[in-house]
């Protein structure tokens, strides 16, 4: 298999030639989602559709789209034939087409429902956010996925960033919404530009541990004055 691109070299070839906005990008993202991990309501009515992007967890950025700003985002992907409508009840239901459309593995269009709504993230960090999606091995299956995707002859979906300083893992992106800006293809943005020193992150650790055994052992004094028994000096 080729050496994979990442994100700092042309993008000619990326993205599916077209480009959504961060409507449409959530709402398909919702729409992939919820149809594994609520299949029972499956395809979405408007409002939960609508609670779906507008969820607190589980979301980055977190939105407040109104139904407006959704229905039109269903119109911009259907455009690109993304999403289906069917009458269900008393309401519209919506659904996707993204693994049609793009011609793509369930896997793969799972691991970009999770950059879509949680925006750029490790191999690791997509394998446990898609748990309930689809439960992928291990990692090398994870970027076994993420290499196909960035490596598509029709172009590539996803993009590896820069790694960050002190980071052990590198970040991918989804190209749905177009090219990664200059602050994330930067070495050092500002969130991690001066970053802390070791010492400050062991100190502020060793100080939490300390607070935590002086819990337990004022616990385990309790227990043993309850019990009538002698604690265990420690020393």
């Amino acid at each position: 298999m080729s050496e994979t691109p990442d994100a700092t070299a042309p993008a000619a070839a990326s993205g599916p030639g077209w480009t959504l906005d961060a409507a449409e990008t959530r709402v398909l993202g919702v729409l992939i989602e919820k149809q594994r991990t609520v299949p029972d309501t499956y395809p979405l009515t408007l409002n939960s559709l609508v609670a779906g992007c507008n969820q607190k967890t589980s979301r980055h950025p977190v939105l407040e789209l109104s139904d407006a700003q959704v229905q039109a985002a269903l119109e911009g992907l259907r455009a690109h034939a993304l999403v289906t409508e069917s009458s269900g009840g008393r309401a519209m239901r919506y659904g996707h087409n993204a693994d049609r459309v793009l011609k793509l593995p369930s896997q793969s269009v799972i691991l970009l429902a999770v950059l879509m709504l949680r925006g750029p993230q490790t191999a690791g960090e997509l394998r446990i956010a898609s748990d309930r999606m689809h439960n992928f091995a291990d990692i090398s299956s994870v970027e076994a996925f993420l290499d196909e995707l960035a490596e598509r002859p029709a172009g590539a979906l996803v993009a590896k960033l820069p790694r960050l300083p002190g980071a052990r893992e590198s970040r991918w992106m989804h190209l749905l919404a177009g090219p990664p800006s200059e602050e994330l293809l930067a070495a050092a943005p500002a969130a991690t530009a001066r970053p802390e020193p070791a010492g400050s992150a062991l100190q502020e650790r060793v100080t939490q541990l300390e607070a935590e055994v002086a819990t337990l052992r004022a616990t385990l004094e309790r227990v043993c004055t309850e019990l009538g028994i002698a604690p265990v000096d420690p020393a």
